[in-house]
C-alpha cells in the first residue's frame, strides 16, 4: 500500500477534534484524557497517526478551557499544532482546516482523539484509494447485525417500526480524507444553511460531492462507554503483540 504516497514522498496533515467532554464515560474528566497503561487515549491516538510515514503534522481542536492536555507529553511535540475547538464537532474541524497551509497539504485527514486503535494499514488504504480515484473517502465496517428501526411509545418507550435492510449500511470510521478546499466549502455551506453535519462525510454528501468507501477493520472502535476502555485496551495490547511477531 501507499505506493502513490512513498513514491512521491507525499506528507499529509490530520486533524483531531478534542474538545468534546465525553459525557456518556460518566467520568470526572474529557474521555480523551482517560489512560490505557498510563497514557491518555489523546497520546495513543496522535502517536499511532504520526508513527505513520505518510503523516507529518496533527492538529488538534481543543476545548477553549482545557485542563488536561498541558500534562501531556504532546505539548511541546514539534509536529503537533494547537487550536481551540468550537461548541460541535464540525466547528472543532473547521478551526483545524483554517489552520492548515493549503498550499502544503491539499488533502486532509480528520480523525477521532478517541480512536486509537486505528491501524497503520487502514490509513494507508484510505490515502490510496483517495489520491487513485481522486476522490475524497472515509474508513468504514459494514453493518452485521440485523438492524431496527424503532418508534416512540406514549409510554415513552421503544418500540419496534420495522427491520431496516443491511446490505448497503456501513458503520462510518476515522479518518475520513478530503481535498481541504472541497471539505471547508462542504463545512461553511452546511453550517450557513444550518444542516446537521454529524462528520466530514455528511458535509461532503450534503454538498453533493462524492465520498468513497474504505472498508477497514472493526478494531478501530471509538472508545464512548465505560465497557469500550477495556476493549480498546485488548485491541492496542493485541496489535503491539502483532507487530512484535512480525519483527521476529
Amino acid at each position: 500500500m501507499l505506493k502513490g504516497c512513498t513514491e512521491l514522498s507525499s506528507q499529509f496533515v490530520v486533524v483531531v477534534p478534542a474538545a468534546g467532554v465525553g459525557k456518556r464515560m460518566l467520568a470526572n474528566c474529557p474521555k480523551q484524557y482517560l489512560t490505557i497503561e498510563n497514557k491518555t487515549i489523546l497520546e495513543h491516538t496522535i502517536e499511532r497517526l504520526l508513527s505513520h510515514p505518510a503523516i507529518n503534522k496533527v492538529i488538534i481542536a481543543l476545548g477553549e478551557h482545557d485542563e488536561y492536555f498541558s500534562q501531556t507529553s504532546l505539548v511541546n511535540h514539534s509536529q503537533v499544532k494547537i487550536v481551540v475547538g468550537g461548541k460541535e464537532r464540525v466547528d472543532s474541524v473547521l478551526a483545524g482546516i483554517n489552520a492548515i497551509d493549503k498550499q502544503q497539504y491539499p488533502w486532509v485527514l480528520v480523525h477521532d482523539a478517541a480512536r486509537p486503535c486505528v491501524s497503520h494499514k487502514d490509513i494507508s488504504a484510505l490515502i490510496d484509494h483517495c489520491l487513485a480515484k481522486k476522490v475524497g473517502g472515509l474508513l468504514a465496517t459494514p453493518v452485521r447485525d440485523t438492524m431496527k428501526r424503532t418508534m416512540i411509545t406514549k409510554l415513552d418507550e421503544n418500540q419496534v417500526l420495522a427491520t431496516v435492510e443491511r446490505e448497503k449500511l456501513w458503520h462510518a470510521l476515522t479518518p475520513q480524507m478530503y481535498p481541504v478546499a472541497e471539505l471547508e466549502a462542504a463545512i461553511i455551506s452546511g453550517l450557513k444553511n444550518n444542516l446537521i453535519l454529524t462528520d466530514e462525510s455528511s458535509a461532503v454528501e450534503l454538498a453533493g460531492c462524492p465520498s468513497l468507501l474504505v472498508s477497514a477493520s472493526s478494531e478501530n472502535i471509538k472508545i464512548t462507554h465505560p465497557d469500550d476502555l477495556a476493549l480498546a485496551a485488548f485491541y492496542l495490547n493485541k496489535q503491539k503483540n502483532e507487530k512484535l511477531q512480525e519483527k521476529q
